[in-house]
């Protein structure tokens, strides 16, 4: 896979050479709704977001940052500052209890370049070595295959599966998880 644009972090605790992760703050409202609200993109969650659910979204993340000290940061291209998508860790129920998980989305024209599976070994490395998980999980819609490949080149192994209710529609989830060595 070659990139076209090389990527950086902005976070020093999570520096890796190519793919960016930063904080998103409200004024990255416009960015995300282009993330969001592409139906390309939001496919696996049954239909793009409306602005509503964009801010629902935002919110969520701020008041993840606050309240567990992480959670999904924007990827930005290094050489126009753009956000690209979203990376990083929340916490998802997954057998009635919260467990840490690694999550990504990109918009459509930085598919299949490797900025996903980067950023996702390095929120593993994150989970690992500065918040001393000692395992992490994806959690991902079975049709959703590219993001089972990044979860796979991230170390992980399909340990189970369960429905969950989502827009009205239950969808079959596939949960991966590594440990840590």
């Amino acid at each position: 896979m070659r990139r076209q644009k090389e990527i950086s972090y902005e976070r020093d605790d999570i520096r890796d050479k190519a793919t960016p992760i930063k904080g998103i703050k409200t004024d990255d409202f416009n960015n995300i709704c282009k993330l969001l609200q592409d139906p390309i993109v939001m496919y696996a969650y049954e239909g793009a977001f409306s602005k509503k659910e964009v801010q629902e979204w935002l919110d969520k993340q701020l008041r993840r940052y606050q309240n567990d000290g992480f959670g999904l940061w924007g990827m930005i291209e290094k050489d126009s500052g753009e956000l690209i998508g979203q990376c990083g860790l929340t916490y998802q129920e997954f057998n009635g209890q919260q467990v840490p998980e690694i999550g990504y989305l990109l918009r459509a024209e930085y598919w299949h370049k490797g900025y996903a599976t980067e950023a996702a070994i390095a929120c593993k490395e994150y989970a690992f070595n500065i918040l001393n998980f000692d395992k992490v999980y994806s959690i991902i819609r079975d049709t959703n295959i590219p993001s089972q490949k990044v979860a796979l080149r991230n170390d992980m192994r399909e340990i189970a599966n369960f429905i969950k209710h989502y827009r009205n529609i239950d969808m079959l989830h596939l949960v991966f998880c590594v440990n840590k060595l």
